[in-house]
């Protein structure tokens, strides 16, 4: 299972981005789907996350100004990005929860990361 995210760049503060995530591979089937992020000296945090019957969760910190979206047909995942700021730089990790084809459990399989800079 490959993933692979674009979108990231470079934005003025206020302004929005669109990051995509394409999953490819041997899928039978796709649990949830989610953004994470990590900055310079810091954890990974969770942004949001999309379950395969659409329900949706989001971090404190982006409630309201990001919203996360899935199309199941193009193994997509998407996250809108409005009102960015500083605080918003980072480097963005898309994530998945699959079962592939043959296999009985599910896993988990993160993908390369895209750099969203927000300067000010």
């Amino acid at each position: 299972v490959q993933l692979q995210a674009s979108g990231g760049g470079l934005v003025q503060a206020g302004g929005s981005l669109r990051l995509s995530c394409a999953a490819s591979g041997s899928i039978f089937s796709i649990n949830t789907m989610g953004w994470y992020r990590q900055a310079p000296g810091k954890q990974r945090e969770l942004v949001a996350t999309i379950t395969s019957g659409g329900r949706s969760n989001y971090a404190d910190s982006v409630k309201g100004r990001f919203t996360i979206s899935r199309d199941n047909a193009k193994r997509m995942v998407y996250l809108q990005m409005n009102s960015l700021n500083a605080e918003d730089t980072a480097v963005y990790y898309c994530h998945i929860n699959v079962r592939e084809i043959g296999a009985i459990l599910n896993y988990d399989h993160w993908g390369q990361g895209t750099q969203v800079t927000v300067s000010s």
